[in-house]
């Protein structure tokens, strides 16, 4: 017979909602702000570092890849982690893609990517920034989840990962919104606040907003945006007689006038 407890519901239900909380606060919908990623993506790239790719290495399945991340680092559902790494592919979320898929990783249309075994990847060389100098002891190990291996706590980030990309993610209680910001601008404000380290409390974000004027989108969507944009404004039949706009889609504003007049 098991040993029957008496406990306080109300206290009871407090700490097992608080230990909820917490661990989806640290360890799944939040990323850590000193590398911008959250853990499935931490895991995902740090599984492919470990497997030898690189963005100059041959690529592997993403079968294979979500295996490793699985049997190594994150025991959940192979969807979910497939679903993260075809993420950190795809250059219509990503201001700077983490991972170089091959194959289709899905549309901004919402077009779903294809299954696991017929795409492959490799890690990007904006990930291998993420990565560098890891096996430098430049970060702390923990045990995985059975601990039979060590895996990073957070990676070394020589790229300024959550600026560039910006994260989003609901957890309990609080949630996070971080729109992604152009590498090169971020790099700037990143080499003035390192001029100014010994005076860092009088750096304000006007000083820094010298060089990261605004949020930039992820460029493959940016132009798909455009496109559509471009396809919404011109999709009207033209009138015979009618000439064309320069975009080739739809008239002038003056032709149109005369269209309109002369029908």
């Amino acid at each position: 017979m098991g040993l029957v407890r008496q406990v306080n519901i109300d206290q009871e239900m407090r700490e097992a909602y608080l230990d909820y909380a917490m661990s989806v606060i640290v360890s799944r919908a939040l990323p850590d702000a000193r590398d911008g990623l959250k853990p499935v993506h931490r895991r995902i790239l740090y599984a492919m570092y470990d497997m030898g790719l690189r963005s100059s290495s041959a690529y592997k399945k993403s079968a294979r890849i979500v295996g490793e991340v699985l049997g190594k680092y994150h025991p959940h559902g192979d969807a979910s982690v497939y679903d993260a790494m075809v993420r950190l592919a795809q250059d219509f979320s990503m201001r700077e893609v983490l991972v170089d898929g091959q194959g289709n990783f899905g549309s901004v249309d919402g077009d779903a990517a294809a299954a696991m075994r017929y795409t492959e990847a490799r890690v990007a060389a904006f990930g291998e920034e993420m990565l560098r100098d890891i096996e430098k002891d430049t970060v702390e190990f923990a045990d995985n989840f059975d601990g039979s291996l060590q895996e990073p706590t957070v990676l070394p980030a020589m790229a300024p990962n959550l600026l560039v990309n910006g994260a989003s993610g609901i957890a309990v209680g609080m949630s996070t919104n971080i729109p992604p910001h152009n590498v090169s601008e971020v790099c700037s404000a990143v080499n003035y606040v390192l001029d100014h380290w010994e005076n860092l409390d009088e750096v304000t974000a006007v000083d820094l907003m010298q060089f990261i004027k605004g949020r930039t989108s992820p460029p493959q969507a940016s132009s798909t945006r455009a496109a559509k944009a471009k396809k919404t404004v011109c999709w009207r039949p033209i009138p015979p007689g009618v000439a064309r706009s320069p975009c080739g889609h739809g008239p002038t504003s003056r032709s149109w006038g005369a269209g309109a007049r002369a029908s």
